[in-house]
């Protein structure tokens, strides 16, 4: 089921794999009809971490709710599943460097401005993380590079690499005409 007020998106599925996928091209069309592209990978990012949360470790089932609200100055997503067991986060320097799974949480907390999870109920669980709107990211007065001082979620998307670069020149063709 997918419902989808102007500031608020919710579905409900089984996180199976395929359906990960989905959820993801569903939460980038809803952030594109909002003006929200530059939320787009971070929130694919962290929403594909939670399901795949739920995939692996929620119990009796994997039936859970995504629910995408578009906040004054953020972007609320979070997960809610049936499991009361709250998610244990592992310590990063404690896992294997090659190993393929137990960072999903330490994703979400790297490009997210926040998350957590709380109890829902007596049987569930909500895992939420925000992150700030392009409004709420552009500092009035400030340059670019103390805003990623101040801001280091802010660290990935929004970024300049070199704002002292020269404008790209076009290419121009040596035929004559």
């Amino acid at each position: 089921m997918i419902s989808h007020p102007s500031r608020h998106c919710t579905v409900e599925l089984q996180a199976l794999p395929s359906r990960i996928g989905q959820v993801r091209r569903i939460l980038s069309a809803q952030l594109r009809y909002w003006h929200m592209d530059p939320l787009i990978d971070r929130a694919a990012l962290g929403v594909t971490e939670l399901l795949t949360n739920v995939h692996r470790h929620a119990q009796p089932d994997k039936t859970c709710t995504v629910e995408i609200e578009l906040l004054l100055d953020r972007l609320m997503v979070s997960v809610h599943d049936h499991d009361p067991r709250l998610p244990v986060v592992a310590d990063i320097d404690d896992t294997e460097p090659f190993a393929t799974c137990g960072r999903g949480l330490a994703m979400v907390a790297a490009v997210s401005e926040s998350w957590g999870v709380r109890p829902d109920g007596e049987s569930g669980k909500v895992v939420w993380f925000t992150l700030p709107t392009p409004a709420a990211a552009r500092p009035t007065t400030r340059s670019p590079r103390r805003k990623v001082a101040e801001k280091p979620a802010l660290r990935f998307a929004e970024v300049s690499v070199d704002s002292h670069r020269p404008e790209h020149t076009p290419a121009r063709s040596a035929v004559a005409g």
